[in-house]
Order: structure tokens, then sequence, then C-alpha cells
């Protein structure tokens, strides 16, 4: 994993921030004594921060059963962040492109620690689809855009542990399962997952670059595993190769050709 060393100075501030990153989908809403075991902080220093973090609507407690859970402000914040997303602004007409060329969902997702965050989608045709995850986090190994990431991004490696937790009976649980297919990912452009995150839900995905050729995202179009076979899986992926050379290049394509 990936380690930075914080500024001195910002103990607080740290600990306030790791309080907030304790809450997920699974567990939205925890105790005091809960956050407390889980942030190794002791009751008095967690509820001191949590009351700091109440008193800026950063976090909300629930009266009826005392348990805390992520607060308005944070949606606002999280709002604005989307706003001024410049990467977001210049992808989302390209995402539309993909989507609607594909008819399948279309994303743009950036890493977060050891997770990939979708920034936007835009969904494709088909009323069977996956949507409504602007803001979601899953774990970046078990993601086409988390692959591609690995494979072309000089530290993405570092960015996952030895052992990983295993989603599907196909996600891949080890650093050592991921070398062939990082190989393959280089040679051909694109990352593939295959009922790796979900069972039932195929990804491809590659990596978009800015002006410098740094790894600044990825682009995915994922849809049920049904309709995505081996070879409309190599369909996708050159066309997703395609949109981001162009995109890099500057020149939004119109058409695809997928």
């Amino acid at each position: 994993m990936i380690e930075t060393r914080p500024p001195q100075g910002a103990q607080a501030a740290l600990r306030a921030v790791r309080l907030l990153k304790l809450f997920t989908n699974e567990r939205p809403e925890m105790t005091l004594a809960e956050l407390s075991r889980a942030s190794g902080l002791n009751k008095t220093t967690t509820h001191r921060l949590l009351r700091a973090l109440q008193s800026e609507s950063l976090i909300d407690r629930n009266s009826a059963t005392s348990g805390y859970s992520l607060g308005t402000g944070l949606m606002a914040l999280g709002v604005q962040a989307l706003a001024s997303s410049d990467l977001r602004r210049r992808v989302h007409p390209l995402l539309k492109v993909l989507a609607k060329e594909s008819g399948e969902m279309a994303t743009l997702e950036v890493p977060v620690e050891n997770r990939m965050l979708i920034l936007d989608e835009v969904a494709g045709i088909h009323c069977v689809a996956n949507g409504g995850n602007i803001g979601t986090c899953w774990p970046m190994h078990a993601t086409s855009t988390g692959k591609a990431w690995i494979a072309f991004e000089e530290s993405g490696m570092d960015r996952i542990g030895d052992q990983l937790q295993a989603l599907t009976a196909n996600t891949l649980t080890s650093k050592a399962f991921f070398q062939p297919q990082l190989t393959d990912i280089r040679r051909r452009g694109y990352a593939v997952t295959v009922d790796e995150l979900e069972d039932g839900f195929t990804a491809v995905a590659t990596v978009i670059r800015g002006a410098l050729g740094d790894v600044q995202g990825a682009l995915s179009i994922g849809g049920p595993t049904r309709r995505l076979s081996a070879a409309r899986r190599a369909e996708l992926g050159n066309s997703l190769c395609r949109a981001a050379a162009k995109l890099h290049s500057g020149y939004l394509p119109i058409e695809l050709s997928m």
C-alpha cells in the first residue's frame, strides 16, 4: 500500500478525517463505542472529534439510536467537488458517446487509496443495467478500471495489499495472480473483469492520460456478462483505446465505430 507522511501538527485533523472514512455502505451508522474501537481512539477523544464534525454538519447524530452517520455538509462538499472537477467536465461528452454507441453504462473513475471512485457515469439504452453509482467506491483489484490503473500507473501495484478481498469466486485475491494479466493489459491496451466485482457483471476499461502522458483516470464500459461476450469485450476494449487516444490528442470523437 502507498504510504504518505502527514504534515506535523495535523494530528487532530487527520484523526477527524479518519473517523469520516470509517463509514461505509455496509456500516452507514455507527455508535460512539464502535467508532472509538475502529479508530483506536479513546471515547473522550472520539466524542470530542465527533462534536466538532457535527458542528460543521459533517456528521449527523441519530437521537433515537445515538448512532452517528455522515452529514449533509459532506454531501454538499461532494457535489461541489464533482462540479469543480475539470477532468469530469472534459470527459463527460465522451462518456455520452461511449454509452450511446455501446448501449452500455460508461463511467469515468479515479483512484482513492486502494479503491476506484466513480466520478461520472452515463447510462446506456438497455433496461437491465447498473446505474446511479456516482460517488461509489469499489475495490481496485476487482474492477476493470482498477486493473487498468495498476497496469499503466508506475506505482499502481503499491496501492493494493498482498491479500485481497474475494467478492466473488472469480476475484483475484493475490498480487501474484495479477502479473500475467498485467502483461496482457499492457499489450492490448485495456483491462477486463468478468464476474469479479459481482456475479453477472462484466466491464472493460482503459486509462486516460494528461498532456504530459500522466495517467489521470480510467474509462469503463460495463454491463451484464451475458451481453458482453469475449468478442464483444474485445470490440469495446479497442473502442475505449481509440477514444482515450482521441481524448489525449484533444479531439472529441463523434463516432467510435463499436
